[in-house]
């Protein structure tokens, strides 16, 4: 028989049993934070969630009930390298969750249930700073003692981040955002939709001089652009006479054009666009040959000619940059300011760093009597302001946007997810938020280097076997 001394249900009773567990888990709990999903967009068909978010976070205590660590399945080596999944069990007051939570969430719009803890709603674990999401939600255990439950047992996943949306205003949650700390101290991101921007910080104008020269190379004129090149051929100039400096150019290429015969270039073989002039040379009497050289036996293409038109007297020599600026997203415009009978050109290359690098000679000019002054053009313009946190940027060009992760000034790097669209190098960006601006200098889509993965190295071994690049690698039939 049951004993007489407790009527086995009544509201006394169980609220008695209610407070202790309460009183129980303010003094051996922790605060946690809990942060219902919003399901913003789902298709509705499959039910299948296309987008959430998660902008509240509500205080409540929890008893870890994992006290000697995380759960199994710490660590995994998978596709994108070395992964954590911990695992953690957590227990919270059913009452504490229906009298402090639930009302709250009751009139939000997008919640798809209020009145208890559900599956893929997060936990912010202060201990670990970390988001857990919720995977499974016992509410029978214990199983009704004095014929009620009375708390949630929630069996938690370390949350792996991929289009949701965190912003709930607590600094503290909302920087888990930016990633888990690799073996090597470098955040890793977790994610789909990630992109890393470098932009145009400080911009500053390049600079540049020359010198006059006579018996100089003015320019070389493409006879016949050739076909079938793999790689850019080399320029060959006959040498100087005695006392005289040989020239030097570099062939630029083109792909995917129609050469002069009428017939399309072929796949991705290439054509000579032009011979631009790093050193014009001094010291010719007469035009020296041109010659493009490649290996012919290799079938590297062929059929390139060029000739050389000559300079008697004041042509520009060798440009030598002398800063080379910074925060150049695409080359800059030339101008040589100086008395002359034919003016100089020449074009910019800009390095991967946004500086200019060299500068090649595509007229070399004449008449000149002193060496002109040449002018880089400025950048387009310096960054502006700083991005803010979860903020929506959008492209002034290309019309995308996505939102920040992580903005480092320093560095001008900055970190994006949820893209929707294409950005475009050299294009403005514009923050929704803090009305930041600037320039993006480079895309990088790649996910960070965590120093296990060698995803390049197996596709380069992988394409000696089957180059799927190739319209049908198996061969032609």
């Amino acid at each position: 028989m049951l004993n007489p001394f407790f009527q086995q249900g009544s509201s006394g009773e169980q609220s008695l049993v209610q407070d202790l567990i309460n009183e129980q888990l303010r003094m051996y709990g922790v605060e946690v934070h809990y942060m219902p999903r919003k399901y913003m967009t789902e298709k509705t068909l499959m039910r299948e969630v296309v987008e959430s978010k998660f902008d509240d976070a509500y205080p409540i205590e929890a008893y870890v009930e994992s006290f000697d660590g995380y759960g199994d399945n710490s660590t995994l080596l998978s596709k994108f390298g070395i992964q954590q999944t911990n695992e953690i069990t957590l227990i919270i007051s059913k009452e504490r969750f229906e009298n402090y939570i639930s009302p709250l969430m009751k009139n939000e719009s997008n919640t798809k249930l209020s009145t208890r803890p559900k599956e893929g709603d997060l936990i912010y674990f202060p201990l670990g700073d970390r988001l857990f999401e919720i995977k499974y939600v016992e509410h029978e255990k214990p199983f009704y003692q004095l014929q009620k439950n009375y708390v949630y047992e929630l069996r938690c996943e370390l949350f792996r981040i991929e289009d949701e949306v965190i912003d709930t205003g607590v600094d503290e949650i909302d920087d888990t955002l930016e990633g888990i700390e690799g073996a090597d101290g470098d955040i890793i991101f977790q994610g789909v939709g990630l992109q890393k921007f470098t932009l145009v910080g400080t911009a500053t104008s390049a600079t540049a001089v020359t010198t006059v020269v006579d018996g100089a190379i003015r320019f070389i004129d493409i006879t016949n652009r050739g076909s079938n090149y793999l790689f850019r051929p080399k320029v060959g100039i006959s040498s100087a006479p005695t006392g005289g400096v040989t020239g030097i150019a570099s062939a630029f290429t083109l792909g995917g054009i129609v050469v002069c015969s009428g017939a399309a270039d072929p796949g991705n073989k290439l054509v000579v666009q032009s011979a631009p002039l790093i050193n014009p040379g001094s010291g010719y009497t007469s035009a020296p040959t041109i010659q493009f050289i490649t290996n012919n036996t290799d079938g590297k293409g062929s059929g390139a000619a060029g000739t050389s038109i000559l300079t008697n007297h004041g042509a520009i020599g060798i440009v030598t940059v002398t800063g080379g600026g910074s925060g150049y997203t695409t080359a800059p415009t030339i101008t040589f300011t100086g008395i002359s009978t034919v003016s100089a050109a020449a074009t910019a290359i800009v390095s991967a760093a946004g500086t200019v690098s060299a500068v090649y000679i595509t007229n070399a000019g004449a008449g000149y009597t002193v060496p002109p002054t040449i002018s880089i053009a400025v950048p387009g313009s310096s960054s502006s302001g700083n991005f803010s946190f979860n903020e929506t940027i959008t492209g002034g060009t290309s019309g995308a946007a996505a939102k920040v992760r992580k903005w480092n000034a320093e560095t001008v790097e900055l970190d994006v997810y949820d893209v929707d669209g294409i950005f475009l190098r050299g294009e403005t960006i514009t923050g929704s938020s803090s009305g930041a601006t600037s320039i993006i200098r480079v895309i990088d889509d790649g996910p960070g280097e965590t120093g296990f993965e060698d995803n390049d190295g197996f596709e380069t071994e992988a394409d000696e076997i089957l180059d799927f690049s190739e319209a049908n690698p198996f061969g032609t039939p």
